[in-house]
């Protein structure tokens, strides 16, 4: 299939991560914002009970349908979620919080669960959720400190408050799952997904 009847690609995000992920690795696509109300469509989620991990699934299943009933071919949603012993975290507005947040995670395990719903004319057609386990090592409030004073105000962009591809990944003594998951797009089973529709080379 040549590039010209390849069907579009469009990322319902305006992440900078994300689209770096699909720039990185010669995706051809554009980027427009999904207009989702996240914090709206989130606390409706979670008043009817839903997990963090189906947070995460419905939000990116919105995005790809809402921008998919106005632009052809095929609209990759996505969202992300942190969940600390069954509870969805959201992400900070300041570095004190970021603190916080930080000393929470400290030496426990929490998890992201990383969605991403493949929509074509307003109809969910894939989707995946990836897991990931991290734990987090018991550093100290000084290696904190000095963290917080170099990585902040950028961290406020991560749920987590750490990025992994810089210094965050210090904070870390075990792993578990895929990486770019947890950058926020899971993207092994979405490149099988568009090759097999012609939007990838094969």
């Amino acid at each position: 299939m040549t590039g010209s009847s390849r069907p579009p690609v469009t990322l319902a995000s305006k992440s900078a991560a994300r689209q770096a992920i699909l720039r990185n690795a010669g995706v051809t696509f554009e980027a427009v914002g999904s207009g989702v109300d996240e914090d709206a469509a989130k606390a409706g989620l979670l008043a009817e009970g839903a997990s963090p991990r189906e947070v995460a699934d419905a939000l990116a299943e919105l995005k790809a349908f809402k921008v998919s009933t106005k632009r052809p071919g095929l609209v990759i949603g996505s969202d992300q979620t942190l969940d600390l012993d069954g509870v969805l975290y959201d992400k900070v507005d300041t570095v004190e919080a970021a603190r916080e947040r930080l000393v929470q995670l400290r030496g426990k395990v929490h998890k992201l669960h990383s969605a991403v719903v493949v929509a074509r004319d307003g109809q969910p057609i894939w989707r995946v959720v990836e897991t990931t386990k991290l734990s987090v090592r018991s550093f100290s409030d000084a290696w904190l400190d000095g963290y917080l004073e170099r990585n902040a105000p950028d961290i406020l962009s991560s749920v987590g408050c750490y990025f992994l591809e810089g210094e965050g990944v210090q904070m870390f003594d075990r792993i578990d799952g895929d990486y770019f998951a947890i950058l926020g797009l899971p993207v092994v089973g979405l490149f099988d997904f568009l090759r097999l529709h012609g939007a990838l080379e094969s």
